[in-house]
C-alpha cells in the first residue's frame, strides 16, 4: 500500500466515523453531540494548522544544521561544471 492510498484510507475512515457521529448512529451523551461534534472539523483544521507551522518553523530554525550537505552540494556543483565545460558549454566562473 503506497503512502497516498494508506492516507486516503485513513481520511475515509475518520470522515465515516465523524459521519457516524454527527448524524447520531453511534449514540454519544446530548452535551458532548450539541457542543463538542460540531466543531471538531474546525479543531482539526486548526491543530493540522499548527503543526505544519511548527513543521515549517522547525525546518527554517534547524536549517543551518546541516554542514555536510552544503558541502556535498557544492562539490556536485563544481563536478558539473566541469563535466559542461569538458562538452564545451559555458558556465560562468567558480
Amino acid at each position: 500500500m503506497t503512502r497516498a492510498q494508506q492516507t486516503i484510507s485513513i481520511a475515509l475512515l475518520l470522515s465515516s466515523l465523524y459521519i457516524a457521529v454527527f448524524m447520531q448512529i453511534v449514540s454519544l451523551p446530548e452535551k458532548i453531540h450539541t457542543e463538542i461534534v460540531p466543531v471538531l472539523p474546525f479543531w482539526a483544521l486548526v491543530s493540522f494548522g499548527a503543526y505544519l507551522l511548527f513543521k515549517l518553523g522547525w525546518g527554517v530554525f534547524t536549517f543551518n544544521d546541516v554542514p555536510d550537505a552544503h558541502a556535498e552540494i557544492l562539490a556536485q556543483i563544481k563536478e558539473a561544471r566541469t563535466e559542461l565545460r569538458a562538452k564545451g558549454v559555458d558556465v560562468g566562473s567558480d
